[in-house]
C-alpha cells in the first residue's frame, strides 16, 4: 500500500469544509489559491462538453487531493462537485510547496502519489479512446476488478467512460442473463 499524505500535512494550518451533494468546491477559472484533501465523500472533477454531457475527470475520495495539478497552476482548469455529502480540509498552497522544499521524504510521497494519479489519468483516456460502448465498459470492469456496474452507478459511470447513460443502460442489458 503506499503512504498517505495526511501524516505529512498535520503541521500545516488547515480548513475544514463541509460541502452538500451537487455544491461546487470550486468553479474551472477559479484562482487556485488551496490544495484540498478529502476527508469524507467524493469530490468529483467534471468537464461539461459542448452538448451539455458531464465528462468526470477526477473521483477523490477519502484520501485525495482533489485537483493535485493546481498546485502548479494559477487556475483549476475544471469544476470541483461533490458527489452527495462531503468533507474536505484545505491547505494554504505556499504552505503546501514550503513542505515539498523542506521535507525530501514528503517529496517522495508527493511524486508517487502523482505517478499514481497520473497512471489513472492514462488509463481513463485510454478507456475514452475505444470506440464502443461494450469496449469502453468492459475496460471500466476491468479496471474497478468486478461486474457490471450497480444500477444505481450507472449514470456516474456513463459519465466515466464518455458516453450517455441511455447507451450504457442499452450494453448492460444486452449482458444480463
Amino acid at each position: 500500500m503506499s503512504p498517505s499524505i495526511e501524516p505529512y500535512l498535520k503541521g500545516l494550518r488547515a480548513q475544514q469544509r463541509h460541502v452538500a451533494g451537487g455544491q461546487f468546491v470550486f468553479h474551472r477559472g477559479d484562482t487556485a489559491k488551496e490544495m484540498h484533501f478529502v476527508l469524507a465523500g467524493s469530490v468529483h472533477l467534471v468537464r461539461y462538453q459542448s452538448d451539455g454531457s458531464i465528462l468526470i475527470l477526477q473521483r477523490a475520495g477519502p484520501g485525495s487531493i482533489l485537483a493535485e495539478a493546481s498546485l502548479y497552476s494559477q487556475t483549476y482548469h475544471c469544476d470541483a462537485v461533490a458527489f452527495g455529502a462531503a468533507g474536505t480540509r484545505t491547505y494554504a498552497k505556499a504552505g503546501f510547496k514550503k513542505l515539498l522544499a523542506r521535507n525530501a521524504e514528503f517529496s517522495n510521497v508527493w511524486a508517487g502519489y502523482l505517478a499514481r494519479e497520473l497512471q489513472s489519468a492514462r488509463l481513463r483516456s485510454e478507456i475514452l479512446s475505444l470506440k464502443t460502448v461494450a469496449g469502453r465498459l468492459d475496460a471500466w470492469i476491468a479496471w474497478n476488478g468486478g461486474g457490471p456496474p450497480a444500477r444505481g452507478e450507472w449514470k456516474l459511470v456513463a459519465s466515466e467512460i464518455g458516453v450517455s447513460p441511455e447507451a450504457l443502460y442499452r450494453e448492460v442489458a444486452k449482458r444480463r442473463p
